[in-house]
């Protein structure tokens, strides 16, 4: 049995006791100040903020780096403008092209037995094509003179020039077709107004490329057509030779072009 002094003993201690004795259990007052420990202690906020900070100081250091780097944008401008200055003054040094002089003749017979007997004089120009004849420019020359006709049906004719330097001294022949090709009557080889381009010619996107003389048909089988024109510079003639609006009817040319001095 136990003694009444053993039992008021044990209620002093219990009561002299207080939660806060036991590991693991935390008074009020512990608990009033736990979010402010979890607040300063909280790995996901701690590294939030810096997060949120950096996104919101982001567009400044942006602008700086922008502004940083903002004088390297105007002289890659600058390099651009001076490359096109440098274009700019290369077509300006150019020369302005003087027109040719032409000429007309009828000794048509007379020409074209003078060429029958040269080679490579006398060719056939098929419909739908144009002929090209690069002539390079030379030094023992001034200018380069021309002189063609044609059986029976007139021909288109031009010069333009091309400022590229001159790679080669060799004189060539160059044949195109037109794209133009329709099951058309002939007739509509009527005639041609004048400014009526070559409608095949892809060249005249070239830069480099400037016209002497239009493409115009000519009646290259009623009168010979001749003339010369003085070298502008170094470069190469393009004297073309355009059938391509005839649907049916191929063109026999007599020409020949030399230099003079």
């Amino acid at each position: 049995m136990e003694r009444p002094g053993d039992s008021s003993e044990l209620q002093s201690r219990l009561s002299s006791l207080s939660i806060s004795s036991f590991p693991g259990i935390t008074s009020k007052q512990l608990d009033s100040r736990a979010p402010d420990r979890l607040q300063s202690t909280d790995p996901s906020q701690s590294c939030t903020q810096p997060r949120k900070q950096a996104s919101m100081e982001d567009p400044e250091q942006h602008a700086q780096e922008g502004n940083q780097e903002a004088p390297a944008e105007p002289v890659l401008r600058e390099g651009g403008d001076s490359n096109c200055q440098v274009d700019g003054d290369t077509k300006a040094q150019r020369p302005p092209l003087e027109p040719p002089t032409t000429w007309t003749s009828a000794a048509l017979k007379e020409l074209k037995a003078k060429l029958r007997a040269e080679e490579d004089s006398v060719v056939t120009v098929y419909r739908g094509d144009i002929m090209t004849v690069h002539v390079p420019t030379v030094p023992e020359a001034k200018k380069v003179c021309w002189e063609f006709a044609t059986d029976g049906y007139d021909i288109g004719f031009g010069i333009y020039f091309d400022w590229s330097p001159v790679t080669s001294r060799s004189i060539t022949v160059h044949i195109s077709e037109s794209s133009d090709d329709e099951d058309e009557e002939e007739d509509l080889e009527g005639p041609v107004t004048n400014g009526d381009v070559e409608k095949g010619s892809k060249t005249q996107s070239n830069s480099n490329l400037a016209e002497i003389l239009a493409v115009y048909r000519q009646d290259s089988h009623l009168s010979v057509n001749g003339g010369s024109h003085e070298f502008p510079g170094e470069g190469t003639y393009l004297f073309k030779f355009d059938n391509s609006y005839s649907l049916w009817r191929n063109k026999t040319l007599y020409y020949r072009v030399y230099y003079s001095a």
